[in-house]
This record gives structure tokens, C-alpha cells and sequence, in this order.
């Protein structure tokens, strides 16, 4: 995905940014990460690229002040962003298009690893909003529990509770046993 500030800047007047070195790299760098943890929390590429546009947009805009963090800062936006169009979608999308090639295991039938890897993004999308945030920012954008705490501005026990209840569910639709010696 290519940001395009200037074109941006039309649909968005609002939007004058001096030229910064150091926004461009952060862009180039990250955008591609974020990226995956939007598509990953609305389950749709095209809405995931839409979302991030806007939060690379009100980046830009706050450059200054949130320069020294502004991937939390844009994690924020995708997420408050994610949760407005929940609140305004009446279906949850059941159909997802795999948009990254995965590198297959040695020895494994890469087919295996599209279903594998499309059982769980449909498993994902069927987690209650909260849930599937958590897992997203725990596992996805490898975020501690602290950190997905500040994030999601709930306290860490809550998390844990959200990590707990997902997998559960996870592991449920996805009928994976647990095999942990002693237990």
C-alpha cells in the first residue's frame, strides 16, 4: 500500500504538512505492519487500507506532538476507527481474501497452510469485538500485557480475561486440543 498525502490532501483540505524526513520513514518502515494488524482487526484488505489511510492522515497532522510514538498513536486511531464501523455495521463479513503469500512449512502441502491460515482469520472474526482486539495487539503486533492494556485503556486483568476467553474460543473453532504434559 502507497500513501498518497498529496491526493489525501484534496479529499482532506484540512491537510498541510511540511515536508519530514522523518514522517516519510516512519511511513515507508511501518506501513506495511500496520497494514496487516488493521486488516487482521476488520477482516476486509480494502476497508483495512481505508482505515489506515486515515490514520496516516491524522498522523501527519499531529506529526509534532506524537512524534516520539506514533505507531501507539496510529494503532489508537485503526482501532477507535475499527470500532466505528462495528458500531455501524449491521453483518459481520464472512468471506475474507487472503492478501499475504505465507512461506510453507518444510515438508508441508502449502494448500494446507491457506486453509490453515483462512480457518483461523474466520475463526478471528467471529471473536466478540474485545476479544479479537486483544489478540490482534497480544499476538499479531506482539504488544505485552501492559502495553495492550494502555492501548485498549482497560486494566491488565481485563486483558488476561479477554487472552483467556479468545483462545478458549479459538481453540474451540478450530478443535484444537491442548497437549501440555501434566495436565
Amino acid at each position: 500500500m502507497r500513501v498518497n498525502l498529496v491526493a489525501a490532501a484534496v479529499v482532506y483540505p484540512s491537510v498541510h504538512r511540511e515536508p519530514n524526513a522523518d514522517f516519510d520513514r516512519f511511513v515507508l518502515d511501518r506501513s506495511t505492519a500496520l497494514l496487516r494488524t488493521a486488516v487482521l482487526l476488520v477482516g476486509d484488505r480494502g476497508h483495512a487500507e481505508d482505515l489506515l489511510q486515515t490514520a496516516l492522515l491524522r498522523l501527519a497532522v499531529r506529526w509534532r506532538s506524537v512524534q516520539s510514538h506514533p505507531e501507539a498513536y496510529v494503532r489508537r486511531v485503526l482501532l477507535n476507527l475499527a470500532r466505528d464501523r462495528w458500531r455501524r455495521s449491521i453483518r459481520r463479513v464472512t468471506e475474507q481474501e487472503l492478501t499475504d503469500a505465507t512461506h510453507a512449512a518444510a515438508g508441508r502441502d502449502p494448500a494446507d497452510t491457506v486453509v490453515d491460515r483462512d480457518a483461523l482469520r474466520s475463526a478471528l472474526a467471529d471473536l466478540p469485538r474485545r476479544q479479537r482486539e486483544v489478540m490482534v495487539l497480544r499476538f499479531f503486533a506482539d504488544l505485552s500485557v501492559a502495553e495492550t492494556a494502555e492501548a485498549l485503556r482497560m486494566s491488565e486483568g481485563t486483558v488476561k480475561a479477554h487472552t483467556s476467553r479468545a483462545v478458549t474460543r479459538l481453540r474451540q473453532a478450530l478443535k484444537i486440543t491442548e497437549h501440555v504434559h501434566g495436565r
